[in-house]
């Protein structure tokens, strides 16, 4: 089992980082020949949420050398605040701290250091004064058997009744934050219309906030665009659908803001919510982080 790659982009790679370790402290990676796919996946995430993402390669990484018996693919289970902390040195001093290295040389590689499975990391490059720096960090990994990798699958839901893009997250993460006082819960509602609304019912306190004239793409079933089917324009294009879902969990997906250019919910009425949250344009995207946020039961219905 060999596996060596160039971090191209190690901006973008500590983002994607920082964003799933706020959802969770371990995640599984599966490296191919052509994709990185991280999961968060574990019960033991509050309301559910779980992530899968899937990285194109050649957006991230050069020079990428993989060999395993199991097609070329190798998978792990490992600590994201772990690797979030080796990355964190590479990475652009305006994503992490004024300690962060410029012109910067970073190559990743599995290896086995004390009869322990290791994704190293040796990252070169010049501090602010121009002297030059070579940092090394090892991160404790644990190879995964293909039989245990085919046992994750991605949660099964209904096809959604409304997609719609959704404003910037950093805005949506501020008006949720002033909803979380007032509610462990939120209702998300969207029509085909382009509208989209916030609400927060209790006991003492009723809330609504609302978007109008944002865009209602169709999705394909991998997370792409397609143009929208006469049957889906032709009716109830006014009707509101709607997930309760929790606020923790929403605020939890509202960190991939760091990494996102276009985010994309898809709603399945009272079942789930499904955000794409893109790297890159949606048309030439790099990636695409998926996350499924489980519908909570409204007690007072």
């Amino acid at each position: 089992m060999r596996f060596r790659a160039g971090i191209e982009s190690v901006d973008t790679f500590y983002k994607i980082v920082q964003a799933v370790e706020k959802l969770q402290k371990r995640c599984v990676i599966k490296f191919t020949e052509t994709d990185m796919h991280i999961i968060c996946a574990s019960d033991v995430n509050e309301g559910g949420i779980q992530v899968w993402s899937q990285i194109k390669m050649p957006s991230l990484f050069n020079d990428l050398r993989i060999q395993s018996n199991a097609n070329n693919q190798i998978s792990m289970s490992l600590s994201s605040e772990a690797l979030l902390l080796a990355l964190r040195s590479a990475a652009a001093p305006s994503t992490s701290s004024s300690a962060a290295l410029q012109s910067v040389d970073a190559v990743m590689r599995l290896a086995k250091k004390n009869d322990q499975a290791v994704l190293s990391f040796e990252i070169n490059g010049l501090s602010r004064n121009g002297r030059y720096v070579r940092v090394s960090h090892d991160v404790r990994i644990e190879i995964m058997k293909p039989q245990d990798v085919q046992r994750l699958s991605e949660p099964m839901c209904p096809e959604p009744d409304v997609h719609v893009l959704l404003p910037q997250l950093t805005k949506l993460r501020a008006v949720v934050e002033r909803l979380r006082s007032l509610s462990d819960t939120i209702a998300v509602r969207a029509n085909k219309l382009g509208r989209l609304e916030f609400s927060v019912r209790t006991d003492s306190v009723s809330c609504d906030v609302a978007w109008t004239g944002l865009s209602n793409p169709t999705m394909a079933k991998d997370g792409g665009t397609q143009e929208p089917s006469q049957a889906s324009q032709a009716h109830d294009v006014d009707e509101m659908f709607g997930v309760l879902i929790s606020v923790k969990s929403f605020l939890q997906f509202l960190n991939s803001h760091v990494v996102s250019t276009t985010t994309i919910a898809c709603i399945c009425q009272n079942h789930c919510m499904i955000l794409y949250v893109y790297i890159g344009e949606v048309v030439d995207a790099g990636g695409v982080l998926t996350y499924y946020i489980p519908a909570m039961v409204d007690d007072s219905s």
